[in-house]
């Protein structure tokens, strides 16, 4: 997939190479990924794009051809629903964001309360610390609007309340101080920490276990950071002043 994105590649074409039948490949893949094939493929697609438009001055329209789209209005919606902003808007920002909107929850059924989610982030001796965007998404890929969202200063406890029923993953991304200026999905692998906690099963009116994310160095089979994340630079530069 890496060395191929912009060829067509089919669930038949990864099967044949990975040299497994196409349902065995596929029940893998998902096991190892937490994905699909389809899923996985579309989100380094879309990170690739995010790279070529803050790195490069090629048109939206090149790149969508770049990274395998036939037409340049399903690659720019599919990149804002994955994103959060357009292919334009995303170049025009810089790749950050001023806010990230939560997606809005569900009508309550029933009781009127909701769970609160808490947990503690820890990095690991050979990784550093930075600030931590932690976020509430359907899926083990942190694509499109979280659930719900915070940020942390650095490593420690969290708290995600009024979370909707349902199953969700909870997924953080950090980057070492100074390094605000990477966005999310286009930055250095070696510097970028990540982890994942899930899935966990909300229901109102139930005590959720507290969620221990220790952070790692990302490999290959994580799906990249599609969402576009806050401008952390503000923030940085605030607490060098202060």
């Amino acid at each position: 997939m890496h060395a191929n994105l912009g060829q067509e590649l089919t669930i038949d074409d990864m099967a044949r190479t990975a040299m497994f039948s196409k349902f065995h490949f596929t029940r893998v893949f998902r096991d190892v990924t937490g994905t699909s094939p389809g899923r996985f493929l579309s989100a380094l697609r879309l990170q690739e794009a995010k790279r070529l438009l803050l790195d490069t001055d090629f048109s939206v329209a090149d790149i969508s051809s770049q990274v395998g789209y036939s037409s340049v209005g399903t690659f720019s919606s599919r990149f804002k629903s994955c994103v959060g902003v357009s292919p334009s808007m995303f170049r025009a920002l810089g790749g950050f964001v001023p806010e990230i909107d939560e997606e809005a929850p569900p009508p309550s059924q029933g009781s009127s309360r909701r769970t609160t989610l808490r947990g503690r982030v820890q990095f690991p001796e050979d990784r550093s610390p930075g600030y931590c965007f932690v976020g509430l998404f359907p899926s083990p890929v942190p694509q499109g609007r979280p659930v719900r969202c915070t940020v942390l200063d650095g490593p420690g406890p969290f708290e995600l309340a009024d979370i909707p029923d349902g199953t969700w993953y909870v997924l953080v991304h950090s980057v070492p101080y100074g390094r605000e200026h990477l966005p999310a999905g286009t930055d250095d692998g070696d510097l970028v920490s990540v982890g994942r906690y899930g899935p966990v099963t909300a229901h109102a009116d139930t005590l959720l276990m507290p969620a221990d994310i220790s952070l790692r160095a990302p490999d290959p089979q994580d799906p990249p950071v599609l969402t576009a994340l806050l401008d952390m630079r503000t923030a940085a530069l605030e607490a060098v002043a202060g």
